[in-house]
């Protein structure tokens, strides 16, 4: 029998789910003592005054099962905006039932419905069960470039705190 999947647009009492769904994945890709956002930050980044993230519950009879987080950049190649998924997250109890599916397919027509020239996100090198989901939608990897990030005392020092 085919589970029916609910996705929406989170509400502010979706937060403590979106926290704990942040930190299950933090777990699962062994790195959970880098998680420092709190419920707070979330509510101001998600449902402040100009929201620049999004967030998606997916829920299958009633009960939060998953996640996606996602924001709009933009491609001066391609001359228009793309959607960037953040994290997509499935509770394990859950994965193989096709809610993962039913959550990529939906940002997949966000994407669309926003004019997005392309749908990008990361993954680890090792995270075999994710490349492998996303390679059977037809995603290549882009293995020429190479990520970096500027983050605390660095960031700091180099905006000249």
């Amino acid at each position: 029998m085919n589970q029916v999947f609910e996705i929406s647009r989170a509400a502010p009492q979706d937060i403590i789910h979106i926290i704990r769904f942040i930190r299950e994945l933090a777990d699962y890709e062994r790195a959970l003592e880098l998680v420092d956002a709190t419920e707070e930050d979330l509510k101001k980044a998600l449902f402040g005054e100009s929201p620049k993230v999004w967030a998606d519950i997916c829920r299958c009879d009633g009960e939060p099962i998953g996640f996606a987080l996602y924001f709009f950049n933009f491609s001066t190649w391609v001359g228009r905006h793309g959607l960037f998924l953040e994290d997509l997250y499935v509770s394990p109890e859950h994965r193989g039932s096709g809610a993962g599916k039913a959550l990529f397919k939906h940002l997949a027509r966000v994407a669309l419905a926003n004019d997005c020239g392309r749908f990008e996100w990361n993954v680890l090198k090792w995270n075999e069960p994710a490349i492998n989901f996303y390679e059977a939608f037809g995603a290549k990897p882009q293995s020429e470039w190479v990520g970096y990030r500027l983050s605390g005392s660095a960031l700091a020092a180099l905006a000249g705190a």
